[in-house]
């Protein structure tokens, strides 16, 4: 976001307003909590001066003072009320807002696709985790204060001109000078919310990325070496938040500094008067009370400013996501796979660092076995993303050419039945919740219980079966059993399948020997079947079991410049 549009920006971002309706329950809930606040604080002023002028002057309790102070009781009380409610629900409605805009972040990014424009990757799971979170101090405590200074700031001002008009103008005349001080802060902290976010997406994605490939770096041996990039960027994302908590405390206290001094002044200046006998002292009281409370909520803005500024870079983040139009699906139904064959031609894809693959070229034939290889980072998975039609290519073209000769493009075809001739296995792959019976029979609804102990069998599942047994819960994500028994369980839901292409994205990279050699038998199995089977891989036994291999290679920034 460029400067001006930052500056342009409102406080209370109309977008979350009109399409988020927690949020937007929220801000009419406190609209209505903040006059009822203004009208407990209004009667609370008045009462204090009744009584105080009274006993002052008099110096005698007044008739009418079990009825005032019951009154000021009443006032005091619906006011605390007021505030318990507004801080309640503030904490529910944040909570019901951020789950509501995770949800429409993560199902639209779903169907962008991977690694589709701003929601790339490990990318949008820090937006939509850490990220988004930024919301909650900016609807807890930023726009209920916001808008109390829509409410009780000017019916208070108002009280006070028609009780005192030039303590009115005075606090007319100083007011702006909290807005004043708030636009210098914001000056010096300009984009530092931005940055803070942008340092924690890219320490999430190093990260994740990190993680995700770490097995597949050591079996390379090349693990020494990334940490030093993650430091890097938690260096900078360290100094960048303490360099926010600096600017935060200095901005406080010159707000704390600013409203003492404006309302000293109000004060001084009823002093003076009461001491010459130009003022009664019951508007006197009214006014010394009501004073704090017209630069109260403003002070409470400016101290939470900097949560605002997060919040709203959250927003902007989260709708530049969701402001993203997903890929088309085309006009025509796929062909059989069982008879077609899937060609890369020419495909590139941009990465980080250039492009991942560059100029890439593979077919894969109908019922026969391709090794797709190349080094860590080359773009192999994302060969196949493009293949399936779940990532647009930068340049070339996927496209799946018929038995009668008929070529047509990935992007032209209806993805969902493409995608139902397909089974993927992801390096990691992530399972349904459920028991290993349930899972597993959702592959292939009504298959026989011979079907599911032969496909476990193929994969080496029943090992783990006889272990646990088909009822263990295989927890959120399949995160009940250990990663090597997750892949042979999406294995074996991947041979269940009744698709004619099977992908593996590198099968045997968290498997021992035994169990890899379960793998290569179940792949030779698969080719006896009939289906087609593309297979990511590094080990050579994966490669020299292929009938073909097609290799792909990166293209460095430097290099294409």
């Amino acid at each position: 976001m460029t400067e001006s549009a930052r500056r342009r920006r409102p406080p209370l971002d109309p977008r979350l307003v009109r399409e988020v309706a927690a949020a937007r329950r929220h801000v009419l809930r406190t609209v209505v909590l903040g006059l009822v606040q203004a009208g407990c604080v209004i009667v609370t002023a008045l009462v204090i001066a009744r009584l105080g002028s009274r006993l002052l002057i008099d110096r005698a309790v007044p008739q009418e003072a079990p009825e005032l102070l019951l009154v000021l009781v009443a006032a005091l009380a619906v006011r605390a009320g007021a505030v318990l409610v507004e801080e309640a629900t503030a904490h529910r409605a944040a909570t019901s807002a951020i789950s509501e805009l995770r949800g429409r972040i993560v199902g639209h990014a779903a169907r962008l696709g991977p690694r589709a424009g701003a929601g790339r990757g490990a990318d949008l799971t820090a937006l939509a985790t850490t990220g988004i979170e930024n919301l909650r101090p900016y609807l807890v405590g930023y726009v209920p204060q916001l808008l109390l200074t829509a409410t009780v700031t000017p019916l208070c001002l108002l009280t006070i001109g028609l009780l005192d008009p030039l303590s009115a103008v005075i606090a007319i005349l100083t007011l702006p000078l909290v807005p004043l001080f708030m636009v210098l802060v914001g000056r010096l902290t300009a984009g530092r919310s931005e940055k803070l976010i942008a340092d924690m997406r890219s320490l999430w994605s190093q990260l994740l990325d990190l993680v995700d490939g770490l097995p597949t770096l050591r079996a390379l041996g090349r693990e020494q070496g990334p940490e030093a990039t993650v430091r890097r960027l938690g260096d900078r994302h360290r100094a960048s938040a303490m360099g926010s908590l600096r600017y935060a405390f200095l901005s406080s206290m010159v707000l704390e500094l600013l409203t003492t001094l404006c309302v000293a002044l109000i004060a001084v200046g009823i002093g003076m008067r009461l001491v010459y006998g130009q003022m009664d002292l019951a508007p006197a009281l009214a006014v010394l009370v009501l004073a704090p409370e017209v630069y109260l909520p403003l002070r409470n803005v400016g101290s939470r400013y900097h949560a605002s500024t997060d919040g709203l870079a959250a927003v902007d983040a989260a709708f530049a996501v969701l402001g993203e139009q997903p890929p088309a699906d085309g006009d025509h139904p796929a062909p059989d796979l069982r008879t077609s064959t899937l060609v890369l031609r020419e495909v590139s894809v941009r990465s980080r660092d250039g492009m991942a693959p560059h100029r890439a070229e593979l077919s894969v034939r109908p019922g026969r076995v391709l090794a797709l290889t190349g080094p860590s980072g080359s773009g192999k998975t994302t060969a196949a993303l493009v293949l399936l039609g779940l990532l647009p290519a930068d340049a070339g073209r996927a496209e799946i050419i018929a038995a009668d000769g008929t070529a047509t493009p990935v992007q032209e075809l209806q993805r969902r039945s493409l995608w139902a001739q397909v089974a993927w296995l992801p390096q990691r792959p992530v399972l349904p919740p459920g028991t290993i019976r349930s899972v597993l029979a959702g592959a292939r609804p009504g298959a026989g219980e011979d079907q599911l102990e032969a496909a476990a069998a193929a994969t080496g599942l029943d090992a783990v079966i006889a272990e646990r047994g088909w009822d263990a819960d295989l927890g959120r994500a399949g995160r009940g059993i250990s990663l090597g028994e997750r892949q042979r369980l999406a294995l074996a839901r991947a041979v269940l399948s009744p698709a004619p292409l099977v992908v593996l994205d590198e099968p045997t990279a968290h498997l021992d020997g035994a169990a890899e050699q379960v793998v290569l038998d179940l792949i030779t199995a698969l080719r006896a079947a009939g289906r087609t089977v593309l297979v990511i891989a590094h080990r050579s036994a994966l490669v020299d079991l292929a009938d073909e291999v097609a290799s792909v290679r990166t293209e460095r920034a430097e290099a294409l410049r």
